[in-house]
């Protein structure tokens, strides 16, 4: 099971990646990737560089029971560098495993609007990009309406300014969140709850996965002492999975 409060398993045909964005300052996934590397973990070798793993292909062809995966959370399967040919291989073992649910997230939203210009996006593939702010994540968002999904998410997290208005026609799901770990910085609750108030206004599901390393009083302290509860309540808000 993911500790990722938002999926079930995780899947890593690809690991390692590089930063291109704010969003990417205190990337958990790297400092993940340095102690797997320093434990010999299979896949780690090269640390945090991009590494393309053929034999991980088939393992969610190995599981039977229906299961939400987040595709590659320790990497990004359309950052350059990873082969198309390679990315056809994912999405051949996502068809051919209609009984789970996969989730792709990316920042690089070009280059996955570009892939799949000529290339049809499989039901159980649910499409995201990341938001963190104005001028790196909300251009990302015009990029991810333009393919042609069945379901379209962002990932707000971190949450690093206020994004004011932000568009939601053609997005089923938003995942907003706080930064934690090494130097986090803040969230604000106002920000939050503008974009929660959005959400609903638009009928769009809303999922608030943590608040990290800040609080909404403002007060650093440990990210399991302040929680997921967003104006008292527990926001987890899913699209439905068709079966």
């Amino acid at each position: 099971m993911s500790k990722i409060e938002w999926t079930e398993q995780t899947w890593n045909p690809v690991t390692g990646c590089t930063k291109v964005s704010p969003g990417c300052k205190h990337c958990y996934a790297e400092t993940m990737a340095k102690r797997l590397q320093a434990m010999g973990a299979p896949g780690y070798e090269n640390g945090f560089k991009l590494s393309i793993l053929p034999e991980r292909l088939e393992q969610p062809l190995l599981r039977r029971k229906p299961t939400m995966y987040f595709v590659n959370s320790m990497s990004d399967l359309f950052q350059d560098g990873v082969p198309e040919k390679f990315i056809d291989k994912v999405m051949q073992v996502i068809e051919k495993t209609p009984q789970h649910t996969y989730q792709i997230l990316t920042k690089r939203s070009e280059n996955m609007r570009n892939y799949f210009i000529n290339r049809e996006v499989p039901d159980n593939a649910w499409l995201g990009v990341s938001v963190e702010d104005k001028k790196y994540g909300k251009p990302r968002i015009a990029d991810l309406v333009q393919i042609k999904a069945k379901t379209r998410f962002l990932s707000i997290e971190p949450l690093l300014e206020d994004l004011g208005r932000i568009r939601l026609k053609g997005i089923h799901w938003v995942i907003v969140g706080g930064e934690s770990g090494f130097g986090a910085r803040p969230m604000k609750e106002e920000w939050a709850l503008r974009i929660k108030n959005q959400c609903l206004n638009a009928g769009v599901d809303f999922f608030f996965k943590q608040w990290g390393a800040w609080g909404s009083d403002g007060i650093q302290r440990n990210k399991k002492a302040n929680g997921r509860m967003l104006e008292g309540k527990v926001w987890d808000m899913i699209p439905a999975v068709a079966v």
